[in-house]
């Protein structure tokens, strides 16, 4: 067996001994059977970004090979805006290599995303998983290379103030127990999240945590490895419903609000990216950051201010992209450097054998620490559509490399200094300025729409309906409006806190 399949959590991997994305209809069917699965869900997002379930129960074989085989018709108009109530059915059809057993359900149950399909039969082309897979496909034949992604979600865990072990206010990154209260929810999630499909780097308790009105407020992180990008929503939309499904079984509240309250940190969803060639980085050359990692990176700065109209859904969001908040506010990028928008993280260039020095036992490892290379887009936030962000995200990279001057705003733009401090006022003026509402990202995104338009990728039906949601909020002066009255800022928060 594969090193990349032993020891894995998910049951159906070590059932079938093959990876997912092997995984075929006979492959499921001999798995249902031989655990004596008794119902099947499927599983797809919506307009709101949440998952939706269509529940099966098993009546017999012959029902099981039709499901899996034909999927089922659901009311498109009541998943998506744009789909008039007239012509409203869509088909949705499970996709094999997305099968995981339902860790929640007394009945044992096989759940499956399912893409959607139209009247004809065809791939529905506003639906935001196919929008993505189109953009990867744009990507791959423009470069001749892969997108990868991975994202780091934090959220917020709400449960009563028990007063004991208090931890310090707004330092609580990677905290242990007993100052951090919810790191048993947090790895039980992630052991779910694995069992699912879920490719975890790590989870860890986060920056944020404070009290109010007899509340602990503690913040978490569950970051990912990267894979490809369409792999890598999935398992965000995945991880998502299981934190929110245990929370709800703990008792506690969940939030991925990207503003929680004045003066606290906000929570993002950060996007790691790397670009790969046969199996291989791309985003380093000779230790130091490549000339494609450079383009990609200059397709994000020109694209930057309509990213945000996938990434950053509610009035709330530009409350989070304030100065001095770790959260971007202009565009550039740097390395190691979180007051930018695009980060380049450590990234194991060096040649030292560290496992080595600390462990003086080893033998060296020569280890190819280059395939940890990636770049960080900041600005997006748990109220994004994952699959949109993604996408938008693969158009940027994409664009990058069919800009002539590609390489010449990489340099423009790149900062390796805390643009807010006094002393780097004259730089911080060069810089142009993330949109400060859901408006004004609408307005980006109306400039720049022929971009996301261009191959094929975002319908213009899509991108029109975007833009009518976010100037549907009237945000235009909030922000200044709201300056300083506090509450205000809650009913704000509490009208959009269980967003995304």
């Amino acid at each position: 067996m594969s090193k990349n399949l032993e020891m894995c959590p998910n049951s159906l991997i070590s059932f079938l001994c093959k990876p997912s994305h092997e995984f075929t209809k006979a492959d499921i069917i001999r798995y249902i059977k031989d655990n004596e699965i008794k119902m099947v869900n499927f599983m797809y997002p919506a307009a709101d970004g949440r998952l939706k379930t269509l529940n099966f129960v098993i009546n017999n074989a012959a029902y099981l090979d039709a499901i899996l085989t034909c999927g089922e018709r659901v009311d498109g108009s009541s998943l998506f805006p744009f789909i008039e109530a007239g012509s409203s059915d869509l088909y949705v059809v499970p996709r094999f290599s997305t099968a995981f057993l339902d860790p929640f359900a007394q009945i044992p149950t096989l759940a499956m995303l399912c893409s959607y399909f139209n009247k004809e039969g065809e791939p529905l082309e506003s639906s935001p998983e196919h929008t993505l897979r189109k953009a990867c496909k744009a990507f791959k034949d423009v470069t001749g290379m892969e997108f990868e992604a991975m994202g780091e979600l934090e959220y917020y865990v709400i449960a009563p103030d028990e007063g004991i072990f208090p931890a310090t206010d707004q330092k609580g990154y990677h905290e242990s127990a007993p100052y951090a209260k919810f790191n048993e929810f947090r790895t039980q999630c992630m052991a779910y999240i694995a069992q699912a499909g879920g490719q975890i780097k790590y989870g860890h308790s986060e920056v944020g945590n404070f009290s109010l009105n007899g509340n602990i407020y503690e913040q978490n992180e569950i970051e990912f490895l990267p894979v490809k990008a369409e792999n890598a929503a999935d398992q965000l939309m995945i991880a998502k419903w299981i934190i929110r499904n245990l929370a709800y079984q703990y008792g506690y509240d969940i939030t991925f609000a990207p503003k929680i309250t004045t003066g606290k940190a906000g929570s993002g969803l950060h996007i790691h990216m790397r670009i790969t060639k046969d199996g291989q980085n791309q985003m380093l050359e000779g230790g130091t950051l490549s000339a494609t990692a450079r383009r990609a990176i200059a397709g994000m700065m020109e694209l930057a201010p309509s990213i945000t109209a996938f990434g950053n859904t509610n009035p709330t969001s530009y409350f989070r992209l304030v100065p001095h908040q770790e959260a971007p506010t202009n565009i550039c990028w740097g390395d190691r450097n979180r007051s930018v928008l695009v980060r380049v993280p450590l990234g194991w260039a060096t040649d030292s054998d560290m496992c080595q020095k600390a462990n003086p036992l080893e033998a060296a490892s020569n280890y190819d620490t280059s395939q940890k290379q990636t770049v960080e887009m900041r600005s997006p936030d748990g109220s994004a559509d994952i699959y949109q962000l993604i996408a938008g995200l693969a158009v940027a990279c994409r664009h990058g490399f069919e800009m002539d001057n590609a390489l010449e705003i990489a340099d423009k733009t790149y900062v390796n200094v805390n643009i807010h401090q006094k002393e780097n006022e004259d730089k911080l003026k060069c810089l142009a300025q993330l949109p400060d509402s859901c408006a004004a990202s609408a307005d980006c995104l109306e400039r720049q729409r022929a971009i996301f338009e261009k191959h094929n990728v975002f319908s213009p039906a899509m991108i029109d309906g975007i833009m009518k949601h976010l100037r549907s909020y009237n945000d235009t002066t909030l922000r200044q409006d709201i300056e300083g009255d506090n509450e205000a800022m809650l009913q704000l928060v509490n009208q959009y806190f269980h967003c995304g």
